[in-house]
């Protein structure tokens, strides 16, 4: 199994600091995270693209996910007027062609809230003909989607493996995967190892953290409750082919380079 770090940590650091520490640490590759000040899709788009591939080249660490931010201001495909999707979608669309030319070849993406007065036909409905758009556009440039549940704290759109699942019988398309952050099942009392049972081969990727089970806070592995070491013994055994980003997002902003060695040591450790 390849390991990835997620560059949304570093967010308030160079880009360039992401790429040396996962080549430091003895990181597999970089799931880049699509927001300013790094990786936008836009500023990609304008011409940023190039000074992204140098850091590839640099450090010989592959960006294999490209992760534009989009469950967060301005952009949300579940909420909003008509003109606010359509806006989303074309966001998004330009991140399965920067994926593409950064040689990611997949695009990570969840669905986010679609509001508190949503109905569930209102939310499938949407969901259905946003992921029907978005995935013929990945099919045209040959770019996997690599879709996420999140947590009920996040999102009532797509929360379990169940949803992932119903989502791929609607939206049939080798271009649409899916993947488990296991904070999302523990939060709940899901089964992660269920994911694998009920995704089967699109089960393409894993975001492996810590959780203490009553918040979305990602921890480093091994500071909370989840059974960490026995996971990874059940991956080995499955065995896993995919890939996993140890995903630390916001609760490490002060210090990245820390968390980011202190993670992939654990991880090793646990192994």
């Amino acid at each position: 199994m390849k390991w990835g770090l997620f560059t949304s940590g570093y967010q308030r650091n160079p880009l360039e600091d992401a790429f040396r520490d996962a080549k430091r640490f003895g990181y597999d590759f970089v799931e880049l995270w699509g927001g300013r000040p790094h990786a936008y899709a836009p500023d990609l788009a304008a011409g940023e693209l190039d000074a992204v591939r140098r850091l590839v080249e640099r450090y010989e660490m592959p960006v294999l996910v490209y992760t534009p931010e989009h469950n967060a201001y301005p952009y949300n495909f579940m909420l909003g007027s008509e003109a606010m999707r359509r806006d989303a979608v074309a966001y998004l669309k330009l991140g399965l062609d920067m994926a593409k030319a950064l040689g990611a070849g997949s695009m990570l993406m969840s669905p986010a809230h679609a509001g508190y007065l949503a109905t569930r036909e209102q939310i499938r409905e949407r969901l259905v003909h946003t992921m029907g758009e978005l995935v013929e556009h990945a099919e045209r440039v040959g770019v996997r989607i690599i879709l996420e549940a999140l947590t009920p704290y996040e999102s009532n759109v797509c929360t379990s493996a169940n949803d992932l699942a119903e989502l791929f019988r609607l939206v049939p398309s080798e271009n649409l995967v899916g993947m488990c952050d296991l904070v999302p099942p523990f939060v709940q009392s899901e089964s992660i190892m269920a994911y694998f049972d009920k995704l089967g081969p699109k089960m393409a990727h894993l975001h492996i953290v810590d959780s203490t089970g009553d918040s979305d806070t990602h921890l480093v592995p091994g500071e909370g409750r989840l059974p960490l070491r026995e996971l990874l013994a059940e991956l080995r055994e499955l065995p896993y082919e995919g890939t996993a980003t140890l995903e630390l997002v916001t609760a490490y902003l002060n210090e990245p380079r820390l968390y980011a060695r202190r993670a992939i040591e654990a991880v090793k450790a646990l192994r």
